[in-house]
């Protein structure tokens, strides 16, 4: 019975912040496609360059490989939540900006099902969308704004067998994007165009791990995800509304998102070596590959003047990500400033978003610090993120995102029978 309590009340807690994640970036660059995308790292694998395809920690949930969900063990229940703190500076031409953002990112649970099998929940964003900006407009002035993203609820399940991991999540995906313009004419009322999407949507990744034990103490991973591409399922809408004289909104275009707007074929690879005796190092390598350039994310036409673009569509790039990441515990089972866990990363990214022929580049570097609890599984994880993005061949804006993150790692033996003598 307090197993069920237990569950339910984190499954609660899961739904209700379900509308509480954080907005985490908020930057010009989302106003475009989908807006900025995650990669389903938590704050610990944030601390490493975002690197996860290849680990199978049994102490760590990795949505970012669902059949790392099969190295739990079978007594342990896991649940990490995450939250971080980010400040962007940006530049555009000599023009500056500066912002600060943030929240709860993330929330997830690792459970064993059975001696071989383990399984998760949780949710975590897929892409976020946060800017506001304006200028200058013959005649009056324009602002830009926008809001929202797309959030993964997941449920996953994982075996493994002689080495060999699999394992699959499926997710229920949900969310509004909003991207308003509002145009201030210097001789009259000021009108509001906005482009609303509403995603309500099921998604698959699948993933392999092998594991390959070159002696007692150290050990090879190789992993592979895989998701295939779909078409979203919800609805998108244009509106004009006229806030000078307080009218209704007026719907001038409506779309299905299904046929009109995907996601595309994403893979992942990625090795790590692992090694524990006194001490402990961890050193992972990750390629990730997605699609873009094959979906359509269709513009959208008057229904009463069919020639009329209400919003433009727009062409992406395939994006690549290639991030590194290692870990290192000077002592396993030594006095607690040995047992503190020390991590270093990087990444660099070729993103999807295409602005008028120009392709956005992303590269960082992280790290960070576990610091285990009094009775050792536990863990808090605190981390340091630097990034830099900007466009080429002609660079429109230059960000430097700087943040601060805070996972919490509960590690709990709640599957334990305490005998009675």
């Amino acid at each position: 019975m307090k197993k069920f309590f237990k569950y339910s009340l984190l499954s609660i807690l899961l739904s209700v912040s379900a509308s509480a994640l954080g907005q985490n970036v908020t930057t010009p660059y989302s106003m475009y496609g989908y807006g900025i995308l995650g990669d389903r790292a938590s704050s610990y694998q944030r601390q490493m360059g975002g690197v996860g395809v290849a680990m199978n920690n049994g102490r760590v949930i990795n949505v970012m490989n669902p059949a790392s969900y099969a190295a739990v063990d079978s007594l342990t229940f896991l649940f990490d939540m995450g939250a971080d703190v980010a400040m962007l500076w940006s530049k555009e031409g000599s023009a500056k900006e500066h912002s600060v953002g943030g929240g709860l990112d993330y929330l997830t649970m690792q459970f064993p099902i059975c001696k071989y099998m383990g399984g998760s929940i949780g949710m975590l964003p897929y892409s976020s969308v946060g800017y506001a900006f304006g200028n200058d407009i013959a005649h009056g002035t324009m602002e830009n704004q926008g809001t929202g993203g797309i959030n993964e609820a997941y449920i996953g399940v994982a075996g493994r067998y002689a080495g060999v991991s699999v394992g699959v999540n499926v997710s229920y995906d949900f969310g509004n994007i909003s991207n308003d313009i509002y145009s201030t004419p210097t001789n009259s009322g000021q009108q509001l165009f906005e482009h609303y999407m509403q995603i309500r949507d099921w998604n698959i990744v699948a993933g392999i791990q092998y594991t390959a034990n070159i002696d007692r103490f150290s050990r090879l991973t190789a992993g592979f995800t895989y998701s295939p591409k779909k078409s979203l399922h919800g609805k998108s809408w244009c509106t004009t509304q006229d806030l000078s004289n307080q009218s209704l909104p007026d719907t001038v275009g409506t779309l299905p998102l299904k046929g009109n707007y995907e996601l595309p074929n994403s893979f992942g690879a990625g090795i790590s070596y692992r090694y524990q005796r006194t001490y402990s190092l961890f050193v992972e390598a990750d390629f990730h590959y997605e699609q873009w350039a094959d979906v359509n994310y269709s513009s959208m036409y008057s229904a009463a003047r069919p020639n009329l673009v209400i919003f433009d569509g727009m062409k992406f790039n395939n994006r690549t990500k290639y991030a590194v990441g290692a870990e290192f515990v000077p002592r396993m089972r030594g006095s607690y400033a040995q047992r503190i866990a020390y991590r270093l990363g990087g990444h660099y990214v070729s993103d999807y978003l295409n602005i008028n022929g120009n392709g956005v580049k992303e590269y960082g570097v992280s790290c960070g610090l576990g610091f285990p609890t009094v009775e050792g599984k536990t863990m808090i994880n605190v981390g340091l993120e630097w990034m830099r993005r900007s466009s080429s061949p002609v660079n429109m804006i230059s960000e430097n995102y700087f943040s601060v993150s805070l996972g919490i790692n509960f590690n709990e033996l709640w599957f334990w029978q305490r005998k009675i003598k």
